[in-house]
């Protein structure tokens, strides 16, 4: 069953090939949603994991940019409050859940600490 949303992991394979692999010519992928009003607060920043393989930067715009080591395309897009967390949008329809730890991010099965 198809939904008009679509969430998956930005960070994984397994779910882009899932994606391109199922679908009809006209099936559509939503759009990244529009970036929210104010300030991110402390969220705007770089963001690593502790081996630097997974890196996100959090734009004061709303905006932000990820990469994973050993992959040639990044992810791009814009992200906003949601609940407790975050919610990355990929300009390509993708979402991603971002939770807060204690003191990092936790997103896909990587925590990100701030680069200060």
């Amino acid at each position: 069953m198809r939904t008009d949303s679509l969430d998956a992991t930005i960070f994984t394979s397994a779910s882009l090939l899932a994606l391109a692999s199922v679908g009809e010519a006209g099936d559509a992928v939503a759009t990244a949603a529009p970036r929210p009003t104010g300030r991110p607060g402390e969220y705007a920043g770089h963001w690593r994991s502790a081996d630097d393989t997974v890196r996100l930067f959090l734009a004061e715009d709303w905006s932000f940019e990820g990469a994973v080591a050993g992959r040639r395309r990044g992810a791009r897009g814009t992200y906003r409050i949601d609940g407790a967390g975050l919610m990355l949008s990929d300009d390509s329809g993708l979402r991603t859940r971002v939770e807060r730890g204690e003191y990092c991010l936790e997103m896909a099965g990587h925590q990100l600490f701030k680069v200060m």
